[in-house]
């Protein structure tokens, strides 16, 4: 099966030796995305930089042709689940039906020293 780098100039760019996504059959794998925008992170309330992830990652399923009526998975690295309740409200309003399967967990640091990062994983029709 091959696989096709997926990139949107709307989204950040890797800050590492990674891409944004690859798509592998019908399969897209979006790496994860943090409060970042024109290369700055997005310091603000956790409201704020989980909206900038959110667009983050909306940009590149577009960039696949896709939305988030196609993710069937995520998972969330939050720095302290007591923003969880926050997170969730914010994330929720882009799974207002059928949401993906997910599992948050609280890491001890997340790149660029953040306090949230989102991935997922879609489904292409």
């Amino acid at each position: 099966m091959a696989k096709t780098v997926v990139y949107s100039a709307e989204a950040p760019e890797p800050i590492g030796p990674y891409s944004q996504a690859i798509q592998a059959g019908n399969m897209l794998f979006i790496s994860g995305q943090i409060p970042m925008k024109a290369g700055e992170i997005v310091k603000g309330t956790i409201e704020e930089e989980t909206t900038q992830v959110m667009a983050n990652l909306a940009a590149i399923l577009k960039a696949a042709g896709l939305d988030f009526s196609a993710v069937v998975k995520t998972s969330i690295f939050l720095k302290n689940m007591g923003d969880f309740p926050k997170v969730n409200e914010v994330y929720g309003k882009y799974f207002t039906q059928n949401p993906p399967a997910r599992e948050t967990v609280e890491v001890s640091r997340l790149p660029k020293d953040v306090n949230v990062e989102i991935s997922c994983i879609a489904l292409k029709p």
